[in-house]
């Protein structure tokens, strides 16, 4: 049996990285039954996020925007296309650079997802302040960890 003491670096509920896990699963949880009723996945959802804002980018700019690789983002799109959502269309000056705007019935579901993040927001129980304090240290967590991440590569 291992040293469960306070001095033990190695127990579960210490670790930063279970902590994250576990409430990112909680969420992705919940989120899934809030977008059932938009028939969006949470991935989905996240593209759709990007495009509501911007209404129209490119594949390579909304992979950077969501830290998605193509081989994972172009299956996505693909599901979003063909329900009608999106539309995918390369430009006329270099055919490599697919971009990617929203459908009538995409832009339309804008408005159904609105009350989204406020009905996420009374579930956890937490302010929208607490949760913009929250999204700050997870994107410094997020960009420290992958920037150690690459290093570690790099040896």
């Amino acid at each position: 049996m291992t040293d469960t003491s306070e001095s033990d670096p190695l127990v579960l509920e210490r670790q930063l990285c279970f902590a994250v896990y576990a409430a990112s699963r909680a969420l992705t949880g919940l989120y899934r039954e809030l977008l059932g009723a938009l028939g969006l996945t949470y991935p989905q959802y996240l593209v759709m996020l990007v495009l509501w804002e911007h209404g129209e980018i490119t594949v390579k700019e909304l992979g950077a925007r969501l830290r998605l690789d193509s081989g994972t983002l172009s299956p996505l799109l693909r599901r979003l296309e063909s329900g009608g959502l999106v539309r995918r269309s390369r430009t006329g000056g270099d055919e490599r650079v697919v971009r990617v705007t929203l459908t009538g019935t995409g832009d339309g579901l804008h408005e159904r997802a609105a009350a989204i993040p406020a009905s996420v927001l009374e579930a956890t129980g937490i302010s929208a302040a607490r949760a913009a304090e929250l999204r700050t240290a997870l994107e410094h967590i997020t960009d420290s960890a992958t920037a150690a991440a690459d290093g570690l590569r790099r040896r």
